[in-house]
């Protein structure tokens, strides 16, 4: 199977290894139970990809581990990306939710930062603030 790069509906490049980072975020409890997987299916469909190529990417991503960035920037970015494909159907459902959270948690982020972080992302996307006006935000959130 050939990857190319994916575009989210606001133009923003989001690759194969963002995708994977969902599944490995996924994963990170050690399981990935009937609601991850249906939501991972949701998401990539988002990116335009196919059940089998999800499932083929579910399967190959089984034996690897979520390694979170190390930069806030970089901690940023992937949680943008992840909260940009939420919001590409305009829905925000609560497990997707729950996916960012876990990425928040797996990122290191302290626990009573999470939501706040979480709503500055998804609010500030919704608003179309330019990446650095919300990585501001988002800095400031951690305060």
């Amino acid at each position: 199977m050939s990857f190319v790069d994916f575009i989210t509906h606001q133009g923003r490049r989001i690759n194969r290894e963002a995708f994977i980072h969902l599944v490995q975020v996924s994963r990170s409890d050690g399981k990935l139970g009937v609601s991850e997987k249906e939501m991972l299916h949701k998401e990539g469909r988002k990116f335009g990809l196919t059940d089998p190529e999800i499932d083929q990417i579910i399967t190959m991503e089984k034996e690897h581990n979520y390694h979170a960035p190390y930069s806030l920037e970089d901690k940023f970015e992937h949680l943008h990306n992840i909260a940009e494909v939420i919001l590409a159907d305009e829905i925000v459902e609560d497990n997707e939710i729950k996916m960012l959270r876990k990425f928040a948690i797996e990122a290191g982020f302290d626990y009573s930062k999470i939501d706040g972080i979480i709503e500055v992302m998804i609010e500030g996307i919704k608003a179309g603030d330019s990446d650095e006006r919300l990585f501001r935000k988002f800095k400031k959130a951690l305060r």
